[in-house]
């Protein structure tokens, strides 16, 4: 597994997205990724299944140097003390003395940069987060972190996949040298029946969302965390990085609408 490395810690490229996964079925996926050789397991406070892979990380009795674990404190609990309570929370659940990767999950009109960062980044310090990003972040908002605060961020999580767009951000993100690392990386399912990715896959023995998978995985800075409850789709995830694209299959994906966007950035947090 390829890994991508940041502000000191390595993130494989590939790893298990969790929003949704609940209790035993969220504990199995996670065993059944971790069993597959997945290493890269990402969870947040508001999913509500921190216990439950927790548990699965527990079972799976690997090196806690061998696995990445990454979490997120809620847009609602961004005030100092409210961070170190959900920090503590996650923890606890994920009965684990450290994260790899503590990230700010969503932006809030209300926050306040410099005494978030100065939190997290006493995390940091501490060594039980060993590092800090964010997710969801606007080029402007990561401007005012990066340059303003100068806060070691390790990678912005965001929406990105072949319907969607992110070049604006991802040129600031490469000229920062910070990773960013996708989710719905396969549009929730909308690649699958996709006429031109279904038509590349046919060359290449693969499916439509491995196709979709690969051309994420094949760009500079980018690691995915798809989703994957059943252990067919997690394999198959995996041998999507045995797909070699070619400069035609690129064009083709190039040409396709990247104006469909899966979640809404202004559904909770109220930011436009």
């Amino acid at each position: 597994m390829e890994h991508l490395q940041t502000q000191g810690i390595s993130l494989p490229r590939l790893g298990l997205g969790t929003f949704r996964l609940q209790g035993d079925a969220c504990r199995a996926a996670v065993e059944s990724a971790i069993g597959l050789g997945y290493r890269h397991i990402d969870t947040a406070e508001m999913y509500g299944n921190e216990e439950a892979i927790g548990a699965a990380l527990a079972a799976a009795r690997l090196p806690r140097g061998d696995l990445h674990v990454t979490t997120k404190v809620w847009h609602e609990n961004l005030a100092p003390d409210a961070i170190r309570r959900a920090f503590d929370t996650s923890l606890n659940k994920l009965r684990l003395d450290h994260v790899d990767l503590y990230l700010v999950h969503w932006p809030s009109k209300t926050m306040n940069l410099p005494a978030i960062f100065e939190t997290l980044m006493k995390l940091k310090e501490d060594g039980r987060a060993r590092a800090i990003g964010v997710a969801n972040f606007t080029v402007a908002l990561l401007k005012t972190v990066v340059e303003d605060i100068k806060a070691p961020i390790a990678c912005n999580q965001v929406e990105y996949h072949v319907m969607l767009d992110q070049t604006p951000l991802r040129r600031y993100l490469a000229a920062k040298a910070i990773p960013l690392v996708a989710y719905c990386p396969l549009a929730q399912g909308k690649v699958a029946s996709d006429p031109t990715l279904m038509a590349i896959g046919r060359k290449h023995g693969a499916s439509a969302a491995q196709v979709a998978l690969k051309w994420l995985l094949d760009q500079d800075g980018v690691a995915a965390i798809p989703k994957a409850s059943r252990a067919e789709s997690q394999k198959a995830n995996l041998d999507a990085l045995n797909v070699g694209l070619d400069d035609e299959d690129m064009k083709a994906i190039a040409a396709l609408p990247k104006d469909r966007r899966c979640v809404n950035p202004g559904f909770a947090p109220a930011w436009d």
